[in-house]
């Protein structure tokens, strides 16, 4: 079989390997789609944490189930995706509910090989039904989690305001399930065409273009000076998350989504003093694969928006690096195999 693999930081290759046999415990899907995820152009870019090379990425992926080898309630040929993080089962976090932030987690396409591939492996735990959704959908439910459970996260009530710090694709699903849950969102990126999006595509109640206007101010006049009492960080960016600290209302949550390697720094007094819930919140739960996939049934969330640009599998290595300018408008690029 064809796969694509990141041997090293700018270096995407095609590659021949024999189809998996299929392992004990696992099902094999043959992929269909394969959603570029930040994770992936932050891999070859060699700015993604903890990562090693060679890699074949890809994690937001869908396809048929061509051996479900014994997985309860799946039947061969049906339309799937799955849950990416593969858990241990038996540390601390996987006893309490928690196999998101397994201690031994390995998640597919950053520890393990991903879906860059004509097939893969896959634990049969981690399968999850179509529900009658297409291809491209069911690629997209996983970005969508992730945004699905730092609301869960949060507990966004309805009607109070919710700062969603970054409008790339882990934003814009924050957003969107920040809405579903009631909350009145505020959109904050220095992007002028990804905040039109927010504002045109998702309908959100406020846009804040940091390059251009006074944070502060915009939040005190849109929150009647009480600011907003959930901020949710999504950039990964440093300067980003030290920042959103000034943001957060008395009693505020602050959630933590995007990752990088550096050292938080706040002023504890400031901090404190608002009684503040700082968390973060790292991938996602089943419950949230089925938020989203409810949602979307539903009508609530249009997975179509977020695909701006699709490519055939044999012109991956082609394209890959022009879906890192910000120039070329990219929000989610999907790979059809």
């Amino acid at each position: 079989m064809q796969v694509i693999v990141c041997e090293e930081p700018g270096r995407l290759i095609f590659s021949h390997r024999e189809k998996p046999a299929i392992d004990t415990g696992c099902a094999q899907i043959r992929i269909r789609r394969i959603g570029v995820c930040g994770t992936d152009l932050h891999a070859f870019e060699g700015t993604q944490p903890y990562f090693s090379y060679p890699r074949i990425l890809g994690h937001e992926l869908s396809g048929e189930l061509v051996e479900p080898n014994g997985a309860v309630g799946f039947q061969k040929g049906e339309i799937v995706t799955f849950i990416p993080y593969f858990n241990c089962g038996v540390c601390i976090a996987c006893r309490y509910g928690k196999p998101n932030c397994c201690t031994q987690i390995k998640v597919c396409g950053v520890h393990t090989d991903g879906g860059m591939a004509e097939y893969l492996n896959v634990p049969t735990y981690s399968l999850v039904h179509g529900e009658g959704l297409s291809y491209d959908e069911l690629a997209l439910v996983e970005p969508l989690a992730i945004g699905a459970h730092g609301i869960k996260r949060a507990e966004v009530r309805a009607g109070e305001y919710v700062l969603v710090i970054g409008a790339g694709p882990i934003g814009l699903g924050i957003m969107e399930f920040a809405s579903i849950a009631g909350g009145k969102v505020i959109a904050m990126d220095l992007n002028a065409k990804r905040l039109e999006f927010c504002k045109n595509r998702l309908r959100v109640d406020h846009v804040i273009n940091v390059a251009t206007e006074n944070v502060m101010e915009q939040l005190s006049n849109i929150t009647n000076g009480d600011m907003p009492t959930v901020v949710i960080d999504a950039t990964g960016s440093l300067k980003a998350i030290n920042g959103g600290f000034e943001y957060m209302a008395h009693g505020a949550r602050y959630v933590l989504v995007g990752l990088q390697k550096g050292e938080v720094g706040f002023s504890h007094p400031e901090f404190h003093k608002r009684e503040a819930t700082l968390m973060s919140s790292r991938n996602a739960t089943r419950a949230d694969f089925q938020h989203v996939i409810a949602s979307m049934k539903k009508g609530l969330v249009q997975p179509a928006n977020y695909i701006t640009h699709r490519v055939q599998f044999d012109r991956v290595t082609d394209e890959f690096e022009n879906w890192l300018d910000p120039a070329n408008g990219v929000i989610k690029a999907m790979i059809e195999v």
